[in-house]
């Protein structure tokens, strides 16, 4: 079937332009001058609305394990809230458990994904067993399209890598040309600082972000970099939270160092005093990294705009309060890891641009075209081009909308930002030339989505 967009204006990280875009099938035929084209199956009016190319949410969390419990939304719901937010590709995590292989985990995660999801999806790959036969893997995940490995200085016991294995884990990206991605908090710091606190009895919600201080994640981001150097391997720090990290990172791109790093809505727009509310309702904010005090959202905006933040990600990974994040109750160190975003990342930035903070150009290249050339999707993925797939969304500036658990579509029984009124919404999104939804409306379905497979990082001295 083909679609013509008409009227609408057209966004790319090179700026704004006033055209018409033609879908035919499942890709883009033509982008061209109002009036010019013509001919079409149907025709969607963009007037006063921007078209943008579909999200990228280069961190999501499906159903992912975590202190006895599972992350709320499947791959079936969270696709479809991303969908719902203009998101329109995912790319989530396979988690190596200890003692299991690489190509095992992705195997059981493919089960996961396939036949259930609404939007395109890829995987990243979590080492957390490093040895051999890991290491020879990493090979053979490269050849199956996963391009990227994340490694934890935190949680040790669990997800946690020494130096030395992440030293060899970056010598084998070198030779592959895959990238590390690092959770970078030193973990073994923080585990003493949340014993201290549990046996001072301090443990209510704000103690996991004052056991978690913003040096930490400094120094791991630090250390990472510098292991980096050593290995020339390249680098992507997740989850930047903490003016400290964000120096590191501005530090080794300065030099020429292969350094990319991610914020996430929550960082640019909470803080720790959200993790301080009273009643247990901080319990609602945790996740790893903290929420940090508010000055440093100033330092993470600026960030954005040098491209030492080079992209926006969710790290959704929603726990309901009711029954999983009240598993911590009276020991913050027990309360699931994670909040929910996957919905709102589109809109959130978009505030940023309602704002001043950031300009549309950035808007579009932070959320959508940048991930895709970071992770190995681009042109198929990232841009309103002839020839790249029809993920499009369709957005009015000028609505307004407020926030709520009342009103979302993932499976979580709390908003972080409940009550929020922000400006502009999603009205239209197309996921390869399908109309996934339209004015107020779901139309796609489970299994909708393809699995992606990924090339090499495109940004690469």
């Amino acid at each position: 079937m083909r679609i013509l967009i008409k009227g609408g204006t057209v966004l790319s990280t090179t700026g704004v332009a006033e055209a018409d875009v033609l879908v035919d099938g499942e890709t883009i035929a033509a982008v061209a001058a109002p009036g010019v084209l013509e001919q079409a199956d149907t025709v969607l009016d963009a007037t006063g609305r921007y078209v943008l190319p579909g999200g990228i949410d280069a961190h999501t969390h499906m159903e992912m394990p975590f202190g006895g419990t599972f992350s709320a939304d499947t791959f079936e719901t969270g696709t479809r809230a991303a969908a719902w937010g203009g998101t329109t590709t995912v790319i989530d995590f396979a988690v190596q458990a200890k003692g299991t292989s690489l190509m095992s985990t992705l195997d059981k995660w493919h089960e996961k994904a396939d036949g259930d999801c609404a939007i395109d999806y890829g995987f990243h790959m979590i080492v957390s067993d490093v040895n051999d036969a890991t290491l020879k893997e990493m090979e053979s995940c490269v050849d199956a399209g996963v391009s990227s490995f994340k490694m934890f200085m935190a949680y040790p016991g669990v997800f946690y890598s020494t130096d030395g294995e992440i030293l060899r884990a970056m010598q084998k990206a070198t030779d592959t040309g895959s990238m590390i991605m690092m959770h970078a908090e030193n973990g073994i710091a923080i585990d003493q600082l949340v014993a201290q606190a549990l046996a001072e009895g301090r443990g209510e919600p704000v103690q996991h972000g004052l056991t978690r201080p913003p040096e930490l994640e400094g120094e791991a981001t630090s250390r990472a970099i510098t292991l980096a150097k050593v290995t020339g391997a390249p680098l992507y720090i997740v989850h930047l939270s903490a003016a400290q990290a964000l120096a590191a990172v501005a530090g080794a791109r300065n030099e020429g160092q292969n350094v990319f790093a991610e914020t996430c809505p929550q960082y640019l727009y909470l803080s720790i005093e959200d993790l301080a509310k009273p009643d247990f309702e901080g319990a609602k904010y945790v996740a790893s990294p903290p929420l940090r005090p508010k000055e440093h959202q100033r330092d993470l905006w600026r960030g954005l705009r040098t491209n030492d933040l080079s992209v926006v990600s969710t790290d959704h990974c929603p726990f309901c309060f009711k029954d999983q994040k009240e598993l911590g109750r009276g020991d913050f160190a027990k309360i699931p890891n994670g909040m929910p975003g996957v919905e709102h990342r589109m809109d959130l930035l978009h505030q940023g641009v309602v704002a001043g903070e950031i300009s549309l150009a950035r808007w579009v290249e932070t959320c959508s075209t940048t991930p895709a050339r970071m992770f190995g999707l681009y042109p198929r993925k990232g841009v309103i081009a002839p020839g790249s797939d029809a993920d499009i969304v369709l957005y009015d500036p000028a609505a307004e909308q407020t926030i709520s658990a009342r009103t979302h579509h993932m499976a979580v029984d709390y908003s972080a930002y409940e009550g929020m009124r922000i400006t502009g919404t999603v009205t239209t999104v197309l996921s390869r030339g399908r109309i996934i939804v339209d004015g107020g409306e779901y139309h796609g379905s489970a299994g909708h989505g393809r699995f992606l497979t990924r090339d090499l990082c495109q940004y690469l001295n």
